[in-house]
């Protein structure tokens, strides 16, 4: 099976004045494609630092950061940016939509940035809401949703550039116990149905029922598969 993601003795470290912070201290992470991977570990672990590593919003310190076959190291700020919005989807705890607009808008700017046309865009961007089950919610702006749906706007925004790996950061941290299965099982599916590989930072124990793998980070080091 290919592998997706492939780090390498992965070290970040902060300066916070005249001490620094070893976020990660030679982390070694695989990930093989069309899997649903979730890591976990204790606050200040360097689970968010790890995740974003692997998607280019950080840069390491040293070590190596291997993506869809991309080294991605040495990659300037721009090709970084144009990689991103070709190759990846981002889920963020809050949610990260643009409350000015509606969902649509939202999901469609996405289709937006990768120049579709105006046909495309709107056919893209309504499949993307109806995968995610809002398909009667277009016209609604974020605010007017609960916290489930406004995920699952999120989702459906991660999904519109057809990405084949998606980067989920904490994404039921503000949901309830109920409305946190529900988004679990959405990502379940869209791993199986759309061949996506997803790569998810979690502190959440319901994570563990709907993962392929679950693998623990500890002072900045993967330690082991929690099966």
């Amino acid at each position: 099976m290919a592998t997706v993601i492939e780090t390498h003795d992965l070290w970040r470290i902060y300066h916070t004045g005249e001490q620094e912070v070893a976020a990660l201290r030679g982390a070694n992470l695989r990930v093989e494609r069309g899997r649903f991977v979730a890591l976990k570990g204790r606050s200040g672990s360097g689970k968010t630092t790890l995740l974003n590593c692997v998607g280019g919003l950080d840069r390491p310190t040293r070590g190596t950061v291997q993506v869809l076959g991309q080294e991605l190291t040495d990659w300037s700020d721009e090709q970084l940016t144009r990689w991103r919005r070709e190759q990846l989807g981002f889920v963020f705890q809050s949610f990260g939509l643009i409350t000015t607009l509606s969902v649509y808008e939202n999901v469609e700017l996405m289709t937006r940035l990768r120049r579709l046309p105006a046909k495309e865009r709107h056919r893209h961007t309504v499949e993307c809401l109806e995968r995610v089950g809002l398909g009667k919610w277009h016209d609604h702006r974020p605010d007017e949703l609960s916290g489930g749906q406004q995920q699952r706007v999120a989702i459906a925004r991660a999904l519109a550039n057809n990405a084949p790996l998606m980067l989920a950061d904490e994404p039921t941290g503000e949901l309830d116990s109920v409305t946190a299965a529900e988004i679990l099982n959405l990502f379940r599916r869209i791993v199986d149905e759309e061949d996506v590989t997803l790569l998810i930072v979690s502190h959440d124990q319901l994570v563990d029922d709907y993962a392929d793998e679950v693998l623990h980070l500890q002072d900045g080091r993967v330690v082991g598969d929690g099966g």
